[in-house]
């Protein structure tokens, strides 16, 4: 979607996981229409249970470079989300040195396979720790000061399409991203009061390095009815003469939701869970 004015200038957002994928596509997105960008990703293994590669930093200078060559400034550190206090300093750091914070996409998250009831502590343990309640210190390092600013603002969660339904061999996951719908409605009644809007978007099917399709594979040979609850990215053109898009989403794609999400063109959307996944969770 091409850009039409700088419907963000003079705005700071704060985004989380921004080292690639969805992060740094949000990252760049939002300083394409004019903020400045707080960026943060762990930058190293989260845990021996997520068996794709990680972020590094190498990863997250990429984003500044990305950022910068909009025009816009960033600071940009290697943060845990699990650590509370890390966030709240780089927050009160990029507020010192912007003057502000009006929108945060919480959007860093982990994925893992398995069985619920055959998982190991230590796998339920991640999943849930970096994207439920890592993503709640995400909500409780910013929003003090997103309501110290006085300027309102924008709090998109990235949850999942996970979140909406269910998902057998993920359960971990879904039962995370779940949380995220309750917490994004709970906390849109708590700052509404303060200008602040609070909703959440659902992919489905991104084409980011959480994707493992071997991974992915494996479970649906051994368990070939859980293949029903994934249904296929459908087709959808996308121009004269185009035969469609391809299985997978861009990160792009979302980052077309998240930018119009902190922007005042969605003033009136709060509460709301927004799927964003080519309709295929109506299949």
């Amino acid at each position: 979607m091409a850009t039409v004015g700088k419907t963000l200038e003079g705005r700071v957002a704060f985004v989380t996981g921004a080292a690639r994928g969805q992060g740094r596509a949000h990252a760049v997105r939002l300083a394409d229409e004019g903020a400045d960008i707080i960026a943060i990703d762990v930058c190293a293994p989260v845990d021996d249970t997520i068996t794709y590669p990680s972020a590094t930093p190498e990863d997250l200078a990429e984003t500044v470079a990305a950022v910068e060559a909009t025009g816009r400034k960033v600071l940009a550190r290697e943060v845990d989300i699990r650590d509370l206090a890390a966030q709240q300093q780089v927050v009160a750091d990029g507020v010192e040195q912007f003057g502000r914070l009006d929108i945060v996409v919480a959007n860093a998250g982990v994925l893992s396979w398995g069985r619920i009831f055959e998982m190991s502590p230590e796998q339920w343990d991640t999943v849930v720790d970096v994207n439920l309640n890592g993503t709640w210190r995400t909500i409780r390092a910013a929003v003090p000061a997103m309501i110290e600013a006085g300027n309102g603002g924008s709090i998109i969660i990235v949850s999942s399409s996970a979140g909406l339904k269910a998902t057998p061999g993920n359960g971990h996951y879904a039962a995370s991203k779940h949380g995220l719908v309750a917490l994004t409605n709970s906390l849109a009644l708590e700052v509404g009061e303060y200008g602040i809007r609070v909703n959440s978007i659902h992919p489905y099917s991104i084409d980011t390095p959480m994707i493992e399709p071997e991974a992915m594979a494996q479970v649906f040979a051994k368990y070939p009815n859980y293949l029903h609850s994934f249904a296929p990215m459908p087709y959808q053109p996308v121009g004269e003469g185009a035969e469609g898009l391809s299985t997978f989403m861009t990160p792009e794609e979302v980052s077309d939701v998240v930018a119009w999400l902190a922007g005042d063109g969605s003033a009136t959307l709060s509460g709301s869970q927004i799927a964003v996944d080519r309709g295929v969770m109506k299949y």
